[in-house]
């Protein structure tokens, strides 16, 4: 299979990127700016590109395979740390983790659905259970919430607009991962949350359309 995958050269995403070499499919990942962990891979079904998905972009100017049977939705940030209370939460900060969180996975199926279609392929966006609203027990953290709710409902427009195509779109919460952005807090390490993800696409069918599902396949309300 020709796997594309967004944030792909740290945590989940580089996580995500070893798992499908192994199972061996090609593998394009895509990184912003710096190649980190990708780089210490070498593998012939590897192949890097360039995309910051905070922008515009066309796809014909990436090297990019013509049909993608999985398109992971990786790339994302948290915004700033003890920022993001009411007090002290910026207009500024609230649309950049927006624009990253939310806005770049649409615009990144924008560019690829037809690449999408001609494989019947996959797409996996990656939200966070910190976008539900049934879960929240807690507040603050406004923008990553607010981004990561967004992202649960534009995935869920998407999996219906694009059903009639062939494509199927599931909305994943990876669980509390011990990565750079959990700042190595969590609970369940980067191989246990791609399998179970992993897992979880493998049975995409078996969900409602657009659902959004944990890592250990329970579905989350949001």
């Amino acid at each position: 299979m020709n796997i594309v995958i967004t944030g792909a050269n740290r945590g989940l995403g580089l996580g995500f990127v070893r798992h499908y070499l192994e199972q061996g499919h090609d593998v394009w990942a895509c990184y912003r700016s710096s190649l980190v962990g990708l780089n210490e891979i070498q593998h012939k079904q590897l192949h890097t590109v360039q995309l910051d998905v905070s922008q515009d972009f066309i796809a014909a100017d990436l090297d990019l395979p013509e049909r993608i049977d999985v398109l992971i939705n990786n790339a994302g940030i948290y915004g700033p740390y003890g920022e993001q209370d009411l007090a002290s939460m910026t207009s500024a900060a609230m649309l950049d983790v927006f624009n990253v969180d939310c806005i770049g996975p649409l615009r990144v199926v924008q560019q690829l659905q037809s690449r999408l279609i001609k494989a019947g392929g996959t797409i996996a966006n990656i939200s966070s259970k910190m976008g539900s609203s049934g879960d929240n027990g807690s507040g603050g953290t406004y923008a990553y919430r607010a981004a990561k709710a967004g992202l649960i409902i534009i995935s869920k427009s998407m999996a219906i607009d694009l059903k009639p195509l062939g494509v199927a779109v599931i909305t994943l919460h990876p669980g509390w991962v011990s990565t750079d952005m959990a700042r190595q807090s969590g609970l369940i390490d980067v191989q246990t949350s791609v399998a179970g993800m992993v897992q979880v696409m493998g049975h995409i069918h078996d969900y409602d359309v657009g659902a959004f599902v944990a890592f250990d396949g329970q579905v989350i309300a949001f």
